[in-house]
């Protein structure tokens, strides 16, 4: 069992990275196996609708997306850590889910792959960022884990990150309920096999 955890902070070792490891810690606790990706130190550009994906497997651009798509296909349970900024999550990290989870619409099943936010402020504008990486998970038929409060850590410093005592105690209850998840789902897919999802349907309301 693995999960995979995404910072898409700048800062490789400030707030976000703190939140992620105190999930990463109780994770590794209970069995699950971690693997990183520093996304928020990289260029990244976003997705430009070419459909290159749709007959490659991958996207036009070889860089990082690429490069992630087959831990993606590998792992369990996915976390994406962002700070906010002006109440959305961090604009390189968008655009990487934006490519990776296009990109890899057909090549890699997502059903029942765990995904989990983890988000970092200051003060304010961390739900409307939760919110909006959730929204990935949601459309990817991947259940969202979910914690005793929003799952969310504040500091302007990693240091004042320790400070927030219900933020890290917040990650570490989602790091117990997404490993729960992880082995539930693992042993109902030995048993029964993945949720068959209908594909076809397409609505556009074109004459």
């Amino acid at each position: 069992m693995k999960a995979m955890l995404v910072n898409g902070s700048p800062h490789p070792k400030g707030c976000t990275y703190r939140g992620l490891k105190e999930v990463e810690k109780v994770l590794n606790e209970k069995g699950i196996e971690t693997v990183w990706v520093d996304a928020g130190t990289k260029d990244i550009r976003g997705c430009i609708a070419c459909n290159y994906c749709r007959t490659h497997n991958k996207c036009v651009f070889n860089d990082i997306v690429n490069e992630t798509a087959p831990l993606l296909a590998e792992c369990d349970a996915l976390i994406v850590g962002t700070p906010v900024y002006y109440a959305g999550p961090n604009g390189q990290l968008h655009s990487y889910l934006d490519r990776l989870f296009y990109s890899t619409m057909t090549s890699v099943n997502k059903t029942m792959k765990v995904g989990a936010t983890v988000v970092s402020s200051r003060r304010a504008g961390s739900t409307s960022a939760f919110d909006d990486i959730n929204k990935f998970f949601t459309i990817s038929a991947m259940p969202v884990a979910s914690s005793t409060y929003w799952n969310e850590v504040h500091g302007f410093t990693a240091e004042q990150v320790e400070e927030d005592l219900e933020g890290l105690q917040t990650m570490r209850n989602l790091a117990t309920n997404i490993a729960f998840l992880v082995k539930a789902i693992k042993a109902q897919k030995e048993k029964e096999g993945l949720p068959q999802q209908e594909r076809g349907a397409f609505t556009n309301f074109i004459k």
